[in-house]
């Protein structure tokens, strides 16, 4: 689970970033060029990288719960510490006769 959980991490950190830098720069370039019709610019980026930076949110997301996930299970799975070895007589209290 921890090793799907950071490949999805990755992956949806790669998409997302991808996809919202290129938006980004469309975007900036349509404004650049005397900003008419932003509504329509802005529509169009939004459909076509706003997909691609959800669908890279989602993994991302969904990611990090399996490796926390996965975490958590390790931290139960582990058996309680011990420490036998350091009781002594004087700290345990006195012995039962």
């Amino acid at each position: 689970m921890k090793i799907l959980g950071s490949i999805m991490l990755a992956v949806g950190i790669l998409i997302a970033g991808a996809s919202g830098l290129c938006s980004l720069v469309v975007f900036g370039s349509g404004m650049s060029q005397g900003g008419n019709g932003l509504g329509e610019l802005f529509g169009i980026v939004l459909i076509v990288g706003g997909i691609p930076f959800g669908i890279g949110l989602a993994l991302f997301f969904g990611g990090r719960a399996l490796v926390r996930q996965a975490k958590r299970e390790a931290e139960e799975s582990k058996p309680a510490a011990t420490h036998e070895s350091e009781k002594t007589a004087a700290s345990d209290g006195p012995s039962p006769q």
